[in-house]
């Protein structure tokens, strides 16, 4: 019994022996990776645990986290608008600025600039105006956008016939339009044409037709060099009150006028040279008398040449300072008129003016001059007189544009001993949109007749205003109200009129 005990004394002894070296052993299984101890905060990705089980990269240089062996794939950064790329890495700030004498307000937000405006930034571009939200698309055609609209008006006109003490009559307006563009890169074609139609109520023979078309093209040969050309037709009647239209007038005489131009503009650095060449053809019809005969004003045809060069010099930017002369030649159909004088005449006007292209703001171009119209006839005196042209856009604000236009022209005429008529017209117009809808427009115009060998003077003068109300792109409304009145030198010819317009337009 006691061996027996002794035996199982040992063998326990030598159990508890092997248990403590079992536990002492480096295999022995632990809820805890001492390579890799448990924190309380955010757990490693997926590569550092695994880098931490296998054991630390031999390639690895510490814990700066560079990889030589390409094994890991980060993500480049982004540069940010206005840095410039260098392969991932930011751009370096630049060298701070000299040292100024500036105050520190004005040389900290230097700095501020320096540093958020780096030297390869990219061009800002300029804020593009709003449009007009009732402007019209046009309709396509293929490579060209045409623009149709036509405007129907019912007035009142106190004074049609522009005689003193005339009779009033209700009348109605019809003005078709269209206009064309073509939408190429290079090159351009482009049409206007206009026309009008005026029927009185109680005045029939005052209706009168008008009409201007105009057809013209670019050609851009070269960046420097480009050829233009133009076709033009005009339909109108003498003017009422005119010296021209006789007492028995029973119906004014229509008049058509078309011909072209060709000519050549060359650049050279800031220097422009053009050259022009025009034909013009002037054909009247028959008078209707009010005896019910009709007679020929074949006499008043004519064929008119003429040419013009002109040189400019930019220089400022939209700024073109120019000077030019015009030359033109008359010749009529018949050697004598209805009083035997000879019509034919030869004219020549030079000007000096200037184009503007100021920031889209200002446009256009204004010129002076002086006119003068040799006579074939020596009994007739030569035309001459100081002439203005003009055709200006000032945009002076988003709602508000004013319009500045001039023309002068030598007319011819049928009045014994009379060579012709100087007409000088000017022209403003003020056009404010109170909302984009509604646009109230000003009005004034001025013209000076002088007929040369009479000795009269006429003075025209007129003012107006307008309210448009546009419902869409495609209808409006206008209203509009107008005062004429005309003072000259000779009695009895002095004339007031006032006139009403209201009429819808219809445009695409």
């Amino acid at each position: 019994m006691a061996l027996a005990l002794g035996v199982l004394a040992a063998a326990l002894a030598h159990l508890g022996l092997a248990t403590m070296a079992f536990a002492q052993s480096p295999f022995q299984p632990s809820l805890t990776d001492p390579q890799n101890q448990q924190r309380f905060g955010r757990q490693p990705d997926a590569v550092t645990r695994d880098q931490s089980i296998s054991g630390p990269d031999p390639a690895a240089a510490g814990n700066t986290g560079f990889d030589s062996t390409g094994s890991i794939r980060r993500k480049k950064k982004k540069p940010r608008p206005g840095e410039r790329n260098l392969g991932g890495k930011p751009a370096p700030l630049p060298s701070p600025p000299p040292p100024s004498n500036q105050p520190p307000q004005i040389a900290a937000r230097a700095t501020y600039a320096d540093v958020y405006k780096p030297p390869d930034a990219p061009v800002r571009r300029p804020l593009v105006p709003y449009g007009d939200a009732f402007e019209p698309l046009g309709v396509r055609a293929g490579d060209f956008i045409l623009r149709p609209s036509i405007e129907v008006s019912r007035g009142y006109d106190s004074n049609p016939a522009r005689v003193p003490n005339g009779r009033s009559s209700q009348f109605t307006l019809v003005t078709p339009e269209l206009v064309a563009r073509s939408d190429w890169s290079n090159h351009e074609l482009g049409a206007n044409l206009r026309g009008s139609y005026s029927a009185y109520d109680s005045m029939s023979s005052l209706n009168r037709p008008a009409a201007d078309a105009k057809v013209f093209g670019r050609i851009d040969a070269s960046r420097d060099t480009k050829f233009d050309l133009e076709g033009r037709f005009s339909l109108g009647t003498d003017y009422p009150g005119s010296p021209n239209v006789g007492a028995d007038i029973a119906q004014l005489p229509i008049s058509t006028t078309f011909g072209g131009t060709a000519g050549v503009t060359q650049r050279f650095n800031h220097l422009e040279l053009s050259a022009k060449a025009t034909a013009d053809r002037t054909r009247y019809g028959a008078s209707k008398l009010t005896d019910g005969s009709s007679f020929s004003n074949r006499d008043r045809d004519y064929n008119q040449y003429g040419g013009q060069l002109r040189a400019g010099y930019e220089f400022v930017p939209g700024l073109k300072p120019f000077a030019e002369i015009a030359a033109d030649k008359r010749v009529h159909d018949l050697k004598l008129d209805r009083n035997g004088t000879q019509r034919d005449s030869q004219g020549l006007t030079p000007r000096i003016g200037t184009t503007f292209e100021l920031t889209q703001m200002l446009t256009g171009e204004i010129s002076v001059g002086y006119l003068t119209r040799q006579y074939a006839d020596p009994g007739l005196k030569a035309l001459s007189g100081i002439v203005a042209d003009a055709s200006l856009v000032w945009v002076a604000s988003g709602l508000t544009t004013a319009t500045l236009t001039a023309s002068s022209r030598a007319e011819e005429s049928v009045v014994a001993g009379v060579s012709g008529a100087l007409r000088r017209d000017a022209g403003l117009q003020v056009d404010h949109a109170f909302r984009r809808w509604l646009i109230g427009t000003l009005k004034f115009g001025y013209g000076f007749d002088e007929y040369v060998g009479m000795g009269r003077e006429d003075q025209r003068t007129s003012l107006g205003a307008a309210v448009a109300y546009k419902f869409n792109r495609e209808f409006s409304v206008k209203g509009e109200f107008r005062q004429e009145w005309m003072r000259s030198n000779t009695p009895g010819v002095d004339y007031s009129a006032s006139v009403f317009l209201l009429g819808v337009k219809l445009q695409r």
